[in-house]
């Protein structure tokens, strides 16, 4: 292609490309989603899709140092490698039913968009290059990510960055759900854990009968009043409590959290006067209190001027597309830690999304499919490269 015009010309033919293929991604997606994959436990998946890429013939497939399932396809030049990831753990536990139901408009299951269906549009990708004529002159490098939800931390994204020693263009990160995102910065994250516990010496006489709920609510209370800046953008996120097993009174509670910033130092400063509270509360109640981190994210990426992040704005206008830049807390942190220009794209329009009624909407696929086609021609042609 000579230039991005005539990527964009050929939008509509990748859409076809995309909609004939459609029983194909489909049976990838109910194959790979009914196979369970909570963070750490990912190995049949990861089974499950180098062979599939054995099945399309890529050059090459191996799992990495890093359990990661990795496939490439060679370019014509060679030189350089353009670098498509999808995380292949879900939040999901075995236990879970990961039946998916195929409907004529949709598809519902756990998982079915975070990110069953990311994944599936990864494996099935070298078949829509093929079937769409297309040849690279940059190797393609398809990943399948394993560690990287909750403790996982991309932990395997990490792992593979590490050790894959050659230069990378650009990096794509694939989700479900939503198509039109357009994610090139992250967020600074601090994900955690707060356990509290009421000791075997604890004086109830003394203290009442409050138990680890009311603590741990007290603890929550003095957090609320933890003043976080509108600009840089900053905040608390509870995400959930879990306490006691029955009607007697709970010894035991956890909270997990996020805390959320455009700014590091803002990151730290919330950690450290939330390790202050801590101390105070627990002084206070005589309850015992463990925090524990789970994760951790840089802030920074790529800016909205960069030619990646442009010119897949104007592939998902040309598409019709509404297109929603903005931060993440998705891989983009780790591309950032090793200076890699990256963007998230989603496929499709989902929703109860991390719930068991998880769903994704079937006919937005194809367009979906078609930008991450067109971006990664752009990239190839040399079209998103900062110093054009």
């Amino acid at each position: 292609m000579k230039d991005l015009d005539a990527i964009i010309k050929m939008l509509p033919d990748y859409e076809q490309t995309a909609k004939r293929l459609n029983e194909v991604l489909l049976a990838n997606l109910v194959m790979v989603g009914e196979i369970p994959a909570p963070t750490f436990n990912e190995q049949e998946r990861v089974d499950f899709i180098i062979n599939r890429f054995k099945e399309g013939k890529l050059d090459s497939q191996w799992v990495d140092e890093g359990g990661n399932a990795v496939g490439s396809i060679e370019g014509n030049e060679g030189d350089k490698n353009i670098l498509v990831v999808a995380h292949a753990d879900t939040v999901f536990t075995a236990e879970v039913d990961h039946t998916l139901k195929v409907k004529p408009e949709q598809v519902i299951g756990p998982g079915v968009a975070d990110n069953s269906l990311g994944l599936s549009v990864l494996t099935t990708l070298p078949l829509y290059l093929e079937e769409a004529g297309i040849t690279l002159n940059d190797n393609l490098i398809l990943v399948a990510t394993t560690r990287s939800l909750g403790r996982g931390n991309l932990k395997g994204l990490r792992s593979f960055l590490s050790n894959f020693k050659h230069p990378i263009r650009a990096g794509l990160s694939l989700e479900g759900a939503q198509i039109g995102r357009l994610s090139h910065t992250s967020i600074g994250m601090l994900r955690a854990e707060i356990r509290c516990v009421m000791p075997d010496t604890y004086d109830w006489t003394r203290f009442g009968r409050a138990g680890a709920i009311l603590a741990l609510n007290d603890l929550i209370n003095h957090i609320n009043k933890i003043e976080t800046p509108q600009r840089p953008k900053s905040r608390i996120v509870f995400s959930s409590i879990r306490a006691g097993s029955s009607f007697t009174t709970a010894k035991r509670a956890t909270l997990r959290f996020e805390i959320r910033s455009e700014s590091l130092d803002i990151v730290n400063r919330v950690e450290n006067r939330l390790r202050e509270i801590i101390k105070q509360v627990s002084s206070q109640s005589a309850a015992i209190f463990e925090l524990e981190i789970l994760a951790e994210r840089r802030p920074g990426g790529t800016n909205f001027t960069h030619p990646l992040v442009q010119n897949a704005h104007r592939i998902l206008e040309e598409l019709n597309i509404e297109s929603k830049p903005g931060p993440s807390t998705s891989a983009l942190s780790t591309f950032i830690e090793h200076e890699i220009p990256a963007i998230t794209l989603g496929i499709s329009e989902g929703s109860n999304i991390r719930n068991e009624n998880e769903w994704v909407k079937i006919e937005p696929v194809s367009t979906g499919i078609a930008q991450v086609i067109a971006t990664i021609q752009a990239i190839d042609g040399g079209f998103c490269e900062e110093d054009r």
